[in-house]
């Protein structure tokens, strides 16, 4: 049976407890949002923070809000169930609804926050392991050690960010609000990444996701989400697509925006697919002809490591598929691309 470590549970009301309770101790300390990474994490002993901050008395971190100018601020301990079944938001953000839906099972949903699936860890397979069974490789330079399992020789850390969200809110150019010791700061999604699977993100963790804001949607946005996974349900990514299409009053698509996750330490914007799709409408040829040039550059640009548990080949060969697949759900205004 693995256990957790022992450690101190502070709660706090309000943000500024929050912020101060994490800086004033010497040792590490770790925020606690739904505790479905955090707490399986801590039992294989990749963290033993000291002190632990839940967060789940504060008020302000909860809830789904439209604002006057048309955005949304949803709180960051709002639960992954609420906002896939939040109905305005689904009509609004659909690949954000959709990917919430796919993140594990029902009842960890109903546990897991967006927040929390923002700021999850990196997963690797030699690296979301027990204690024993990682002492006995020698460690991975994540924790412990200095050797990288997945690339021989490699410098960096190449674990992947496998948060389903992430990707759908970076399609939505969404904003970050963040809380530390100096105040309050706000950032685009697209700024909080960097390329290294120890620690993949620009803030430090001892900052606290206060909400995540999406801009006021376009009068015809659609969206998608695929995620290729070897059960219907509880897996993470083995690859997600995100996909976001404006069209005009005529149908006619006016902007796009696609993201790719789990195969790398940061989610992977497909930069160049948009400009294939603008110009074309959903059910004409010249929209179908885009599509496969998407799928195309995805499996060109979306190159899967064996970072992840499943076969890198196997899931590079989806990459085209899955793209497609999302491409036409988003066009045709369909549920969410999965494995059932």
């Amino acid at each position: 049976m693995l256990r957790l470590p022992k450690f101190e549970v502070k709660n706090p009301s309000t943000v500024e407890e929050a912020i101060t309770m994490m800086s004033e101790i010497d040792g590490e300390a770790r925020f606690l949002a739904g505790g479905t990474d955090l707490n399986p994490n801590m039992k294989h002993r990749l963290f033993t923070p000291e002190r632990v901050v839940a967060l789940g008395g504060i008020e302000e971190l909860f809830g789904i809000t439209q604002l006057e100018d048309g955005s949304l601020r949803i709180g960051a301990m709002t639960t992954l169930s609420e906002v896939s079944s939040h109905m305005e938001l689904g009509a609004a953000y659909p690949a954000l609804s959709q990917a919430a839906s796919l993140v594990s099972g029902p009842q960890l949903r109903n546990m897991g926050t967006l927040g929390g699936n923002v700021m999850l860890e990196t997963r690797c397979q030699w690296y979301n392991q027990t204690y024993f069974w990682r002492s006995a490789l020698g460690f991975c330079m994540k924790k412990d050690g200095t050797k990288c399992h997945v690339i021989e020789g490699g410098s960096k850390c190449v674990a992947a960010a496998s948060n389903d969200t992430a990707p759908a809110l970076m399609t939505l150019g969404a904003e970050l609000e963040f809380a530390n010791a100096s105040g309050r700061k706000r950032m685009p999604i697209a700024d909080l990444w960097q390329a290294d699977g120890i620690w993949n993100k620009k803030v430090p963790h001892t900052e606290l996701l206060v909400a995540i804001h999406l801009p006021k949607p376009s009068a015809d946005q659609r969206g998608a989400y695929g995620k290729l996974r070897d059960r219907g349900s509880i897996d993470f990514p083995l690859f997600g697509i995100a996909v976001r299409l404006d069209c005009d009053a005529n149908g006619v698509i006016e902007d796009a925006a696609l993201c790719a996750v789990a195969l790398q330490a940061r989610p992977w914007p497909l930069k160049k697919a948009p400009a294939l799709l603008v110009g074309t409408k959903p059910g004409e040829d010249s929209f179908a002809a885009a599509v496969e040039a998407v799928a195309a550059l995805a499996a060109k640009q979306c190159r899967p490591m064996p970072n992840i548990p499943g076969d890198h080949d196997y899931r590079h060969a989806m990459v085209p598929v899955y793209t497609k697949r999302a491409l036409l759900a988003a066009a045709n205004g369909d549920g969410p691309v999965h494995h059932v």
